[in-house]
């Protein structure tokens, strides 16, 4: 299974990323949203996973072009914090019109995942566009302290199902349980799995923390398999 790359509009510009069909040639859209490395080949072995699956996968490339190696943690860090937000929900919509348009994509909703900085993402976008996104499956990144409270969940139609690590500093279980029960208690459809024994990055093969579980991945994936399929 191999993808290709594209460019799709975006609001009045142009962005990029990399498309993975089915053997089928038709299917679910999914955009996959990534950490922050960057567009790197592993995200993209998540396309083509997700095609194998029988989904129409995108995965933009936010950082336009732009990446960090995985001994480059600084410069992931500065990637990440220098992402203009307006830019990043511009071509995450983009992405989502692009699947939407495409003759590949069957349905008139899409699903969204992500990982890390893409988890988080993935929550952010599925709340500003609406009834567009049906299903969200962030792993181990969500909106948390500031970022939850200024958001406006109040688009959020989409059934969520995330995974997260036990063992995280960047994105604590305390406070991932806690943004799943407001948003329950708020009227959203969310599921949040933690995995015990499990580090950031747990899904991730490349192992960039050394923190890859394979057993917790290869859940967390059967179960966001059958989600996206249940729901789009």
């Amino acid at each position: 299974m191999s993808g290709t790359t594209v460019e799709f509009a975006a609001n009045g510009t142009t962005a990029g990323g990399y498309l993975a069909l089915p053997d089928g040639g038709s299917g679910p859209g999914v955009v996959v949203l990534q950490e922050w490395w960057g567009l790197v080949p592993q995200i993209r072995g998540v396309c083509d996973r997700l095609a194998g699956e029988g989904f129409v996968a995108l995965a933009p490339d936010l950082y336009h072009g732009e990446f960090a190696e995985h001994t480059e943690m600084d410069r992931a860090g500065e990637l990440m914090t220098s992402l203009p937000p307006d830019r990043a929900a511009r071509d995450m919509s983009g992405a989502i019109d692009f699947l939407l348009a495409d003759e590949a994509t069957t349905g008139d909703v899409v699903g969204v995942t992500g990982f890390c900085m893409g988890g988080m993402l993935t929550l952010m976008i599925a709340a500003l566009e609406g009834d567009r996104v049906a299903a969200a499956a962030p792993f181990y990144g969500a909106p948390l302290g500031r970022e939850q409270f200024d958001m406006d969940w109040s688009g959020l139609s989409a059934k969520v199902e995330g995974h997260f690590a036990a063992n995280d500093d960047f994105f604590p279980p305390e406070a991932i349980t806690a943004l799943g029960d407001d948003l329950r208690e708020a009227g959203h459809d969310v599921v949040f799995h933690v995995y015990e024994g499990t580090g950031h990055g747990f899904a991730n093969e490349e192992n960039p923390l050394g923190t890859w579980d394979e057993a917790a991945a290869a859940t967390a994936w059967g179960r966001t398999v059958e989600f996206l399929r249940s729901h789009l």
